[in-house]
């Protein structure tokens, strides 16, 4: 994974317009990009301390050289949108949508999650992305929240 470039899938987001699809590279793919993966928009540890922390961290990334904040997760453009304003990351983290897990799949960061009636969904991890290629990945092991914590993150880059 490390030294490829991000696979080019399609992505959607919500904004102003309403729902729009673009290109992983067209949306990734400039700068330097942390672009995080959670197994679901408004699961507890997603939203509790995932999400949270990367906000609060937000001044310290592009301190350390960040560009851009992006989560995505295999959720529809609606709900990743609902929660991202429910957090207070509207103009500071790109919340995007892989709503049929194209990217996911293509990254091999999918986990089932039937079990708990929630389908294939993506592991939770963390990209460093430099102008479309994969510099550095955190993948953290189902229900764990360590390696791709904001902290570990900023630890690591400096």
């Amino acid at each position: 994974m490390l030294s490829t470039p991000l696979p080019s899938t399609t992505l959607w987001r919500l904004d102003e317009q309403g729902v729009s699809s673009g290109n992983s590279l067209q949306w990734l793919g400039q700068g330097k990009v942390l672009l995080i993966g959670v197994p679901g928009a408004f699961t507890p540890t997603c939203s509790n301390q995932h999400l949270p922390g990367l906000l609060a961290s937000k001044d310290a990334l592009q301190a350390a050289g960040i560009t851009t904040l992006a989560c995505m997760a295999v959720n529809d453009a609606f709900v990743m949108a609902a929660w991202g304003r429910q957090l207070g990351a509207e103009g500071n983290i790109q919340m995007l949508s892989d709503g049929q897990a194209e990217l996911t799949l293509a990254l091999g960061l999918q986990q089932d999650a039937s079990a708990r009636g929630m389908g294939i969904r993506c592991k939770r991890f963390a990209l460093l992305l430099e102008n479309g290629v994969i510099t550095r990945a955190w993948v953290d092991e189902p229900g764990r929240f360590e390696l791709t914590s904001a902290e570990h993150i900023l630890a690591e880059l400096r």
